[in-house]
Protein backbone atom coordinates (compact mmCIF):
# COMPACT_ATOMS: atom_id res chain seq x y z
CA UNK A 1 0.00 0.00 0.00
CA UNK A 2 1.24 3.49 -0.89
CA UNK A 3 -0.14 6.50 0.95
CA UNK A 4 0.69 9.96 -0.35
CA UNK A 5 -0.22 12.75 2.07
CA UNK A 6 -0.36 16.43 1.09
CA UNK A 7 2.76 16.25 -1.08
CA UNK A 8 3.95 19.56 -2.46
CA UNK A 9 6.88 20.27 -4.76
CA UNK A 10 8.12 23.47 -6.33
CA UNK A 11 10.85 23.91 -8.95
CA UNK A 12 11.90 27.56 -8.87
CA UNK A 13 8.70 29.58 -9.03
CA UNK A 14 6.69 26.73 -10.53
CA UNK A 15 4.51 24.83 -8.06
CA UNK A 16 4.44 21.39 -9.68
CA UNK A 17 2.55 19.50 -6.96
CA UNK A 18 -0.05 21.36 -4.93
CA UNK A 19 -0.80 19.14 -1.96
CA UNK A 20 -1.52 15.74 -3.55
CA UNK A 21 -3.06 13.04 -1.35
CA UNK A 22 -3.66 9.55 -2.74
CA UNK A 23 -4.12 6.09 -1.23
CA UNK A 24 -3.16 3.17 -3.50
CA UNK A 25 -3.97 -0.32 -2.29
CA UNK A 26 -2.71 -3.81 -3.23
CA UNK A 27 -4.61 -5.99 -5.73
CA UNK A 28 -5.31 -2.91 -7.84
CA UNK A 29 -3.91 -1.20 -10.92
CA UNK A 30 -3.90 2.60 -10.93
CA UNK A 31 -3.64 4.77 -14.02
CA UNK A 32 -1.75 7.95 -13.13
CA UNK A 33 -2.55 10.21 -16.05
CA UNK A 34 -2.77 13.84 -17.05
CA UNK A 35 -1.51 16.27 -19.69
CA UNK A 36 2.14 17.21 -20.03
CA UNK A 37 3.15 19.37 -17.07
CA UNK A 38 0.41 18.00 -14.82
CA UNK A 39 2.84 16.77 -12.17
CA UNK A 40 2.49 13.03 -12.66
CA UNK A 41 6.18 12.47 -13.47
CA UNK A 42 7.26 14.47 -10.42
CA UNK A 43 4.86 12.46 -8.25
CA UNK A 44 6.22 9.17 -9.61
CA UNK A 45 9.81 10.32 -9.06
CA UNK A 46 8.88 11.25 -5.50
CA UNK A 47 7.62 7.71 -4.90
CA UNK A 48 10.85 6.33 -6.39
CA UNK A 49 12.99 8.59 -4.22
CA UNK A 50 14.38 10.52 -7.20
CA UNK A 51 12.68 13.75 -6.09
CA UNK A 52 12.28 14.88 -2.48
CA UNK A 53 8.98 16.68 -1.78
CA UNK A 54 9.09 20.11 -0.16
CA UNK A 55 6.42 18.99 2.29
CA UNK A 56 4.04 16.11 2.95
CA UNK A 57 4.82 12.43 3.33
CA UNK A 58 4.88 9.24 1.27
CA UNK A 59 4.46 5.91 3.04
CA UNK A 60 4.93 2.37 1.79
CA UNK A 61 3.16 -0.22 3.95
CA UNK A 62 2.86 2.32 6.77
CA UNK A 63 6.52 3.42 6.77
CA UNK A 64 7.71 6.78 5.47
CA UNK A 65 10.06 6.45 2.51
CA UNK A 66 11.47 9.96 2.73
CA UNK A 67 15.23 9.83 3.12
CA UNK A 68 15.20 6.03 2.84
CA UNK A 69 16.42 3.72 0.08
CA UNK A 70 15.87 0.13 1.27
CA UNK A 71 12.18 0.25 0.31
CA UNK A 72 13.17 0.33 -3.37
CA UNK A 73 13.76 -3.42 -3.14
CA UNK A 74 9.95 -3.69 -2.99
CA UNK A 75 9.44 -1.75 -6.24
CA UNK A 76 9.83 -2.83 -9.85
CA UNK A 77 10.23 0.10 -12.24
CA UNK A 78 9.89 0.15 -16.01
CA UNK A 79 11.08 3.50 -17.37
CA UNK A 80 9.69 5.00 -20.56
CA UNK A 81 13.19 5.14 -22.05
CA UNK A 82 15.66 2.51 -20.87
CA UNK A 83 19.32 3.45 -20.46
CA UNK A 84 21.70 0.49 -20.48
CA UNK A 85 25.36 0.15 -21.49
CA UNK A 86 25.19 -0.06 -25.27
CA UNK A 87 27.89 -2.73 -25.56
CA UNK A 88 26.20 -5.12 -23.10
CA UNK A 89 23.73 -7.81 -24.13
CA UNK A 90 20.32 -8.46 -22.54
CA UNK A 91 21.56 -11.59 -20.77
CA UNK A 92 24.56 -9.68 -19.39
CA UNK A 93 22.31 -6.92 -18.10
CA UNK A 94 19.91 -9.39 -16.49
CA UNK A 95 22.79 -11.22 -14.80
CA UNK A 96 24.30 -7.92 -13.66
CA UNK A 97 21.05 -6.86 -12.00
CA UNK A 98 20.75 -10.28 -10.36
CA UNK A 99 24.25 -9.82 -8.92
CA UNK A 100 23.34 -6.38 -7.58
CA UNK A 101 20.20 -7.71 -5.89
CA UNK A 102 21.79 -10.75 -4.29
CA UNK A 103 19.05 -11.13 -1.67
CA UNK A 104 16.72 -12.46 -4.37
CA UNK A 105 17.03 -16.09 -5.45
CA UNK A 106 13.67 -16.78 -7.10
CA UNK A 107 12.93 -14.96 -10.30
CA UNK A 108 9.85 -14.40 -12.41
CA UNK A 109 11.08 -15.14 -15.94
CA UNK A 110 7.65 -15.43 -17.54
CA UNK A 111 8.09 -12.33 -19.71
CA UNK A 112 11.57 -13.49 -20.72
CA UNK A 113 9.90 -16.58 -22.19
CA UNK A 114 6.75 -14.91 -23.54
CA UNK A 115 8.69 -12.12 -25.25
CA UNK A 116 11.19 -14.68 -26.66
CA UNK A 117 14.11 -12.60 -25.40
CA UNK A 118 16.35 -15.66 -25.78
CA UNK A 119 16.36 -15.05 -29.55
CA UNK A 120 18.30 -11.81 -29.08
CA UNK A 121 19.77 -12.23 -25.59
CA UNK A 122 23.37 -12.20 -26.89
CA UNK A 123 23.06 -9.19 -29.17
CA UNK A 124 24.47 -5.84 -27.94
CA UNK A 125 21.85 -3.34 -26.82
CA UNK A 126 22.86 -0.81 -29.47
CA UNK A 127 21.74 -3.26 -32.16
CA UNK A 128 18.26 -3.80 -30.72
CA UNK A 129 15.07 -2.08 -31.82
CA UNK A 130 13.07 0.09 -29.44
CA UNK A 131 10.55 -2.71 -29.00
CA UNK A 132 13.25 -5.23 -28.08
CA UNK A 133 14.69 -2.83 -25.51
CA UNK A 134 11.23 -2.34 -24.08
CA UNK A 135 10.85 -6.10 -23.68
CA UNK A 136 14.10 -6.31 -21.73
CA UNK A 137 12.97 -3.36 -19.62
CA UNK A 138 9.65 -5.07 -18.82
CA UNK A 139 11.36 -8.36 -17.98
CA UNK A 140 13.60 -6.61 -15.43
CA UNK A 141 10.68 -4.74 -13.84
CA UNK A 142 8.77 -7.95 -13.08
CA UNK A 143 11.69 -10.33 -12.55
CA UNK A 144 12.20 -9.76 -8.82
CA UNK A 145 8.52 -10.25 -7.95
CA UNK A 146 8.18 -6.83 -6.26
CA UNK A 147 5.14 -5.83 -4.22
CA UNK A 148 4.76 -2.64 -6.29
CA UNK A 149 5.20 -2.32 -10.06
CA UNK A 150 5.55 1.15 -11.62
CA UNK A 151 5.27 1.24 -15.41
CA UNK A 152 5.95 4.42 -17.39
CA UNK A 153 4.46 4.23 -20.91
CA UNK A 154 4.87 0.43 -20.86
CA UNK A 155 3.33 -0.30 -24.27
CA UNK A 156 5.38 2.31 -26.17
CA UNK A 157 7.23 0.56 -28.98
CA UNK A 158 5.62 -2.84 -28.39
CA UNK A 159 3.88 -4.70 -31.18
CA UNK A 160 0.19 -5.66 -30.68
CA UNK A 161 0.97 -9.24 -29.58
CA UNK A 162 3.56 -8.11 -27.04
CA UNK A 163 1.14 -5.48 -25.76
CA UNK A 164 -1.45 -8.18 -25.10
CA UNK A 165 1.15 -10.33 -23.33
CA UNK A 166 2.03 -7.41 -21.08
CA UNK A 167 -1.64 -6.69 -20.34
CA UNK A 168 -2.18 -10.30 -19.29
CA UNK A 169 0.91 -10.12 -17.07
CA UNK A 170 -0.31 -6.97 -15.35
CA UNK A 171 -3.76 -8.42 -14.74
CA UNK A 172 -2.22 -11.65 -13.45
CA UNK A 173 0.05 -10.06 -10.86
CA UNK A 174 -2.69 -7.68 -9.74
CA UNK A 175 -4.91 -10.65 -8.99
CA UNK A 176 -2.06 -12.07 -6.90
CA UNK A 177 -2.14 -9.05 -4.59
CA UNK A 178 0.39 -6.73 -6.24
CA UNK A 179 -0.03 -2.96 -6.58
CA UNK A 180 0.46 -1.66 -10.14
CA UNK A 181 0.86 2.01 -11.14
CA UNK A 182 0.80 2.87 -14.83
CA UNK A 183 1.34 6.13 -16.68
CA UNK A 184 0.44 6.33 -20.35
CA UNK A 185 -0.75 8.75 -22.99
CA UNK A 186 -2.35 5.83 -24.86
CA UNK A 187 -5.58 5.72 -22.89
CA UNK A 188 -7.05 2.96 -25.05
CA UNK A 189 -4.34 0.59 -23.77
CA UNK A 190 -5.35 1.27 -20.17
CA UNK A 191 -8.99 0.16 -20.43
CA UNK A 192 -8.10 -3.52 -20.00
CA UNK A 193 -5.30 -3.06 -17.45
CA UNK A 194 -6.52 -0.74 -14.70
CA UNK A 195 -9.00 -0.73 -11.85
CA UNK A 196 -8.53 2.88 -10.68
CA UNK A 197 -7.89 6.29 -12.24
CA UNK A 198 -5.93 9.21 -10.79
CA UNK A 199 -5.96 12.26 -13.05
CA UNK A 200 -3.71 15.26 -12.36
CA UNK A 201 -3.84 18.67 -13.96
CA UNK A 202 -1.55 21.62 -13.16
CA UNK A 203 -0.41 19.96 -9.93
CA UNK A 204 -3.91 19.27 -8.63
CA UNK A 205 -5.75 15.97 -8.29
CA UNK A 206 -8.86 16.18 -10.46
CA UNK A 207 -9.99 12.53 -10.45
CA UNK A 208 -9.41 9.77 -7.89
CA UNK A 209 -11.90 7.02 -8.63
CA UNK A 210 -12.36 3.40 -9.54
CA UNK A 211 -12.72 2.86 -13.26
CA UNK A 212 -16.20 1.45 -12.72
CA UNK A 213 -17.33 4.50 -10.75
CA UNK A 214 -15.89 6.79 -13.41
CA UNK A 215 -17.84 5.04 -16.15
CA UNK A 216 -21.04 5.14 -14.07
CA UNK A 217 -20.58 8.85 -13.42
CA UNK A 218 -19.93 9.77 -17.06
CA UNK A 219 -22.17 7.15 -18.72
CA UNK A 220 -19.27 6.11 -20.93
CA UNK A 221 -17.55 2.81 -21.74
CA UNK A 222 -14.02 3.98 -22.58
CA UNK A 223 -11.50 5.74 -20.37
CA UNK A 224 -10.71 8.38 -22.98
CA UNK A 225 -14.40 9.30 -23.25
CA UNK A 226 -14.77 9.40 -19.48
CA UNK A 227 -11.78 11.73 -19.08
CA UNK A 228 -13.07 14.00 -21.84
CA UNK A 229 -16.46 14.16 -20.14
CA UNK A 230 -14.96 15.11 -16.77
CA UNK A 231 -12.71 17.76 -18.29
CA UNK A 232 -15.68 19.27 -20.14
CA UNK A 233 -17.47 19.50 -16.80
CA UNK A 234 -14.44 21.21 -15.27
CA UNK A 235 -14.12 23.70 -18.13
CA UNK A 236 -17.81 24.58 -18.03
CA UNK A 237 -18.01 24.90 -14.25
Amino acid sequence: MIQIEEVKKKFGRLQVLKGISVLMRPSAAYALIGPNGSGKTTLLKSVLGLVRPDSGDIQLNGQSILGQWQYRQLIGYMAQISRYPENMTPVQIINMVKDIRQSQHQYDMELFEEFKIKKFENKPMHSLSGGMRQKVNACLAFMFQPAVIILDEPTAGLDPLSTEILKEKINGIRQKGKLVIITSHILSDLDEMITHVIYLNEGNKIIDSTLEQLHDRTKTEKLSHAIASIMNEENNA
